[in-house]
């Protein structure tokens, strides 16, 4: 599969060669090896190149001779940084997705979002107007807010809790559109952590899933989706939302009176499944890059990888 994706995408790779200086790691074996990373935990491009040095699988499918030299890991890591974006990232994710042909409902869909703790630690969310050098200080009593605090770590992330009661932590919000059948994601995408990301993103998911479909859909969500801008703005897209509701919330009888409802609520559950392989298997549950667009471009080809991941196995149950 990966190979048929790979060749694919043979002329978004052309434009990434350089013509001149030292020749670069190709992208084709950046892709793999950075599908093993995210496949079999490994927490570090350090390890990854460990890895790389005696284990043959691991050569085998990365495409490196018994004898060729393995890379330093700070070579890899900086061709990584220079060659993958978040354009290509979507690129291969949309190859990936074309793998599942006769696997994905196009009809009836989940999207949610989770947090993604970002590699910053709470004593570098200082004021913006400090000029204070260094980390730290005690914080305890300080009211600190996303509009007048930052962190000197990681500017992008931003002070969140997905719930009350939890601790707030500097995080991004990443978001999946999963349909229904299989548990397959379609969509993916990372914005940064606030009260209105997972309802935007959303919209923004659901917009691209609408041009390509010809059909009305079905989008399923929790309660957190379930207000008047939403609903009123997903009907307008021509999809129905079979958003779980809450009390004085924007759905009604209209919507909730239909057998399709019940149903997709009792498929809500299939959009956690790919949360839970990303943060346990992936390596999304305190990611290690910093910045936005690094986070996307990792969560999406993360995402990719779980759907290369349930592929093989749903075309064996199916066989």
């Amino acid at each position: 599969m990966v190979d048929a994706v790979l060749a694919g995408m043979s002329k978004d790779f052309d434009g990434l060669y350089s013509q001149m200086g030292r020749p670069s790691i190709a992208p084709e074996r950046l892709l793999r090896a950075l599908l093993l990373q995210v496949f079999y935990s490994v927490r570090s491009e350090r390890l990854l190149m460990e890895q790389l040095n005696y284990n043959l699988l691991f050569r085998w499918f990365v495409g490196l001779a018994i004898d060729d030299p393995v890379w330093n890991h700070a070579v890899f890591s900086k061709n990584r940084d220079r060659l993958l974006n978040q354009d290509l990232a979507q690129t291969f994710f949309a190859h990936v997705k074309a793998q599942a042909t006769g696997l994905m409902s196009d009809e009836h869909f989940t999207v949610d979002g989770t947090l993604i703790e970002a590699w910053a630690g709470q004593k570098s969310f200082r004021r913006k107007d400090d000029d204070e050098a260094g980390g730290g200080g005690d914080f305890h009593g300080e009211l600190r807010r996303n509009q007048t605090h930052a962190s000197s770590t990681d500017p992008e992330a931003r002070l969140y809790k997905k719930s009350a009661g939890q601790e707030a932590k500097l995080s991004y919000l990443g978001h999946t559109l999963v349909e229904n059948r299989n548990g397959l994601i379609a969509a993916a995408m990372t914005t940064q952590a606030d009260g209105r990301a997972e309802r935007d993103a959303a919209l923004l998911m659901l917009h691209e899933l609408t041009r390509e479909q010809s059909g009305r859909i079905t989008a399923g969500a929790d309660k957190a989706y379930d207000t008047r801008d939403f609903v009123n703005t997903v009907r307008e897209l021509g999809v129905t939302p079979h958003v779980a509701r809450r009390q004085n919330g924007a759905i009604d009888e209209r919507t909730s009176r239909h057998p399709g409802y019940a149903i997709s609520l009792s498929k809500r559950w299939l959009v956690e499944k790919p949360f839970g392989w990303l943060k346990q298997i992936g390596l999304l549950k305190k990611v290690k890059l910093r910045g936005l667009a690094k986070v996307d471009w990792l969560f999406v080809f993360s995402c990719a990888a779980f759907n290369l991941i349930r592929i093989p196995k749903l075309r064996a149950q199916s066989a």
